[in-house]
C-alpha cells in the first residue's frame, strides 16, 4: 500500500461477507494468498466506510497484537484469525523480539513477542507458525 503509518501489518482485500450487528458489524476481508481475515466494526463505521461484498478494503494489525503459536496440539481459541505460515526472521532486541511470518501467496505478517516467549516456542527461521490475533485488533479502512 501506498500509505505511511506505524503499523508494519497492512493487507490488502476485498470484502467477502458482511454479517450485521445491532452495534457492531463482522467483516471478512480476502487478502493475497486468499487468505481470510475477520474484523469486527461498528455499525456506524461499517456504514461510513461503505462496506459490502465486494467492496475494496485495507486491515491494519499491530505487531504487538499478535500471539505466535508453534503447535495447537488440539486447543482451541476464541481469536476468529489464525494465518499460518513459515519464520522467515526473528530479530531479537533488548526485551522483544520481531518475529516474521511469511504467508501462503507471499504476504508477510508481524508479531512482536517478548524474548522470553521467543526462546521458550524455539522460534527459528523455517519453523511453521501461526499468527493468531483477536477481529477486534483488526482496522479496516477503504480509499476514498
Amino acid at each position: 500500500m501506498n500509505m505511511k503509518t506505524s503499523v508494519h501489518n497492512q493487507f490488502q482485500g476485498k470484502v467477502t461477507n458482511v454479517k450485521q450487528g445491532a452495534v457492531n458489524d463482522e467483516i471478512e476481508l480476502e487478502v493475497a494468498g486468499g487468505k481470510k481475515i475477520i474484523a469486527i466494526v461498528t455499525h456506524e463505521s461499517s456504514d461510513r466506510l461503505g462496506l459490502q461484498v465486494g467492496v475494496k478494503a485495507f486491515a491494519l494489525l499491530k505487531s504487538s497484537s499478535i500471539i505466535v503459536a508453534t503447535d495447537y496440539k488440539g486447543a482451541k481459541f476464541a481469536a476468529r484469525n489464525h494465518l499460518q505460515g513459515t519464520i522467515s526472521q526473528v530479530k531479537s532486541g533488548g526485551v522483544n523480539s520481531e518475529v516474521i511470518i511469511v504467508l501462503e501467496g507471499g504476504a508477510s505478517i508481524a508479531a512482536i513477542i517478548t524474548n522470553e516467549s521467543c526462546k521458550l516456542l524455539g522460534l527459528a527461521v523455517g519453523m511453521s507458525a501461526t499468527a493468531i490475533f483477536k477481529a477486534s485488533s483488526v482496522i479496516i479502512g477503504t480509499k476514498t
